[in-house]
């Protein structure tokens, strides 16, 4: 199912950027956005996992830096049977978390030194086994897809807004598409990151997690703490493109924030979660 989204995504980008190149530059600009579009999508797949890390400077960790983490990490990988992802560290005290790559042999999990610093032993196993359930259940490559179609399809505005207001092209009609694409862009964004990324994704990585830990109170704990964080500051350099990638919603504030709470209520989750660790579920 993954896959499918992942191939439905790449192919909508193309064509939303090839329209965009016919508009701002007749066939011509039809001819070199495809040329970018296959780009994009070449880049997408190779290299998102890579911006997104970069973007939050995150740096590598290893046995020798953090021997305590690492082990933990070992620890669950062995639990999840899947290969061991990389490590990274972003230094922000805001505490969260993520998961990106394109498959389980080429995955990083994430971590905020403030997760590391705020929570228990327990409660940050049960994050990072959500992260690698993450990884086990091939959400990671969709995920990363989707932080890179957000950004193009905010340039994709970006490049209509110009045009409507200097020209572009000389058609009369000009500047009723180009009001157009502007009205329908933004929606779209939100609407196919929220697709794309459902909320049973996350549900499905809380149970995942919470099995490979062995310890859903754990991760319950850990929720409730991290919204509560967050809720009070946002992680630094976090946006809507890339919001749905954490264990939580980065963002703070409602309104337009609203259109990319791709994650389930944490009141629900917290709920499952208990009902796991009752033995009920």
């Amino acid at each position: 199912m993954n896959t499918l989204k992942t191939v439905i995504l790449m192919t909508v980008l193309t064509v939303l950027v090839v329209i965009a190149g016919n508009f701002l530059g007749g066939q011509m600009g039809m001819f070199i956005a495809f040329g970018f579009a296959v780009v994009m999508n070449f880049g997408s797949y190779w290299f998102s996992d890579k911006i997104v890390l970069k973007m939050y400077g995150a740096q590598e960790i290893d046995r020798d830096s953090a021997p305590g983490l690492y082990g933990m990490v070992e620890n669950l990988v062995q639990r999840a049977q899947i290969p061991m992802p990389k490590l990274y560290v972003i230094n922000d005290m805001t505490p969260n978390a993520f998961a990106t790559g394109r498959n389980p042999s080429h995955a990083a999990v994430a971590l905020t030194t403030g997760i590391t610093k705020l929570l228990t032993n327990a409660e940050l196993e049960g994050v990072i086994a959500h992260e690698l359930a993450h990884i086990k259940n091939r959400d990671i490559l969709i995920g990363a897809i989707a932080a890179t179609f957000a950004g193009v399809i905010t340039m994709l505005a970006n490049m209509a807004q110009w045009a409507m207001i200097f020209g572009g092209r000389d058609d009369e009609d000009n500047s009723i598409v180009g009001t157009l694409v502007l009205m329908i862009v933004a929606p779209i964004a939100a609407t196919l990151i929220q697709l794309a990324i459902s909320r049973s994704r996350e549900y499905m990585a809380d149970e995942t997690g919470a099995r490979i830990s062995g310890n859903a109170g754990g991760l319950a704990s850990a929720l409730g703490k991290l919204t509560g964080y967050n809720a009070q500051k946002a992680v630094d350099s976090a946006g809507p493109a890339t919001a749905h990638m954490f264990i939580v919603n980065p963002l703070r504030g409602g309104g337009l924030m609203k259109l990319f709470s791709t994650h389930p209520p944490i009141e629900e989750r917290i709920k499952r979660l208990n009902l796991i660790a009752s033995g009920r579920a």
